[in-house]
């Protein structure tokens, strides 16, 4: 999830002592995004792209109050697993995936997304990419978001346990997923997604990747991904 340099910034991730944070954590953190941002906004408008007009089985990987759920179109059946649920139901699963498995009821899914997941969980980025790739339908597809931390405003959220370089990143990903497209959530000069109408405007549609710009001023990156090839 994103935050702003006003969210209490850790000035060296060198300093940085792991911790996972758990239900008490996230029972509090989740609330603030009850009301969509321009991230997952723009991951609901690439959902409903990629899923077209066919019906779809969803799963959000740390889907916080779900808000998500409310900005996708009526074909795109959705369920969400979090370690903090606010309102229970039926499509939503409350488990701590770092203790568990990633998993819905053994269902399989055409579209899996993880938005601001991977920057918290630490060492385990590899199991959950390989548990997340079992849950993928044939065909389907896999978005995840993660931050630059190459960033020239380099500020970095104190809850982060995950902290590398976006080509270790992606070569992570790479390794459990064939990486189809991959672009900025948004540019701005500070490490956060745009609040100002004027600048949000015109990112919301961009799915581009800027030379040299990016590297420097791309707050996230959207991964757009399927199922890596056998063998």
């Amino acid at each position: 999830m994103n935050h702003s340099s006003s969210d209490g910034l850790a000035p060296d991730p060198d300093s940085f002592t792991v911790r996972y944070y758990k239900k008490d954590f996230w029972s509090q953190e989740n609330l603030k995004f009850a009301r969509p941002h321009f991230r997952l906004e723009k991951s609901a408008r690439l959902i409903n792209k990629i899923a077209g007009g066919r019906s779809c089985e969803l799963l959000d990987v740390g889907c916080g109050p779900a808000t998500l759920q409310r900005l996708l179109h009526d074909n795109i059946a959705y369920h969400g697993i979090d370690i903090a649920i606010q309102e229970p139901a039926p499509n939503l699963i409350e488990a701590d995936f770092l203790e568990s498995p990633i998993s819905f009821d053994d269902k399989k899914f055409d579209i899996i997304i993880a938005q601001g997941v991977f920057e918290y969980i630490g060492t385990y980025q590899e199991q959950k990419f390989a548990e997340i790739s079992e849950l993928l339908k044939p065909g389907g597809c896999f978005i995840a978001t993660y931050v630059n931390f190459g960033h020239r405003d380099r500020g970095i959220y104190w809850p982060y346990s995950n902290i590398q370089q976006m080509r270790v990143f992606r070569g992570s990903l790479s390794r459990h997923f064939r990486i189809d497209r991959s672009f900025p959530t948004s540019h701005n000069w500070n490490n956060s997604e745009p609040n100002r109408w004027l600048i949000r405007a015109p990112q919301m549609p961009m799915k581009v990747n800027i030379p040299v710009i990016s590297a420097l001023l791309a707050v996230e990156y959207f991964f757009i991904c399927s199922a890596a090839p056998l063998g």
